[in-house]
């Protein structure tokens, strides 16, 4: 089933399901699509009916994941004479969405879908554009390669919200604790 083919109506309810099915996917990897149905509240047959079997689930969540994280960073952009908020601005936004930053960094490398790696590329291109800048300006570490402080990000955002979630970390000091944590491994002495 295509987005094109559900009423916005669908939309909504595909959206929940796969919201559902993120979480469930992250506590548990093998689950079943029953297990997964069962998480999103809905049941074997519901879920059938928006996705024909587990790949396909896949590669739903995989845009879903897509979807969500560029409509959160779109309005975030780099300010080249104000360079230094660019980073607080966006882990402050993407702290909420671990589940899908997780989702991203995990099952788009093990679900290898040549659309899904490509839209995941074109969201990762304005951060990398970034990390660059800020490697020229001198806030980053120039030796550090660009993708691999991007994944550091991706996995300090999930464990992030992972301990938020538990209840670990209180949500209002979230983003100072990974903002010290991500700097302390990359900002220049």
């Amino acid at each position: 089933m295509t987005k094109k083919e559900l009423t916005s109506i669908k939309q909504m309810r595909l959206n929940t399901i796969l919201d559902e099915a993120t979480t469930c996917l992250i506590e548990n990897p093998g689950a079943s699509m029953n297990e997964i149905a069962e998480a999103a509240g809905i049941g074997i047959a519901t879920l059938h009916r928006y996705v024909e079997s587990r790949e396909q689930l896949m590669v739903h969540l995989s845009f879903r994941a897509i979807e969500v994280v560029a409509e959160t960073i779109e309005p975030i952009k780099l300010d080249e004479t104000n360079y230094e908020s660019y980073i607080p601005k966006l882990i402050e936004a993407l702290i909420p969405l671990g589940d899908k930053i997780y989702f991203l960094d995990h099952e788009v490398s093990v679900n290898r879908s040549k659309e899904v790696e490509e839209k995941d590329q074109v969201l990762r291109e304005p951060l990398l554009h970034a990390i660059g800048f800020l490697q020229q300006k001198g806030y980053f570490r120039q030796d550090a390669n660009k993708n691999w402080i991007v994944d550091v990000l991706y996995s300090l955002l999930f464990l992030t919200w992972q301990q938020v979630a538990d209840g670990n970390i209180a949500r209002n000091s979230a983003a100072e604790l990974l903002l010290s944590t991500f700097y302390h491994g990359f900002k220049q002495n």
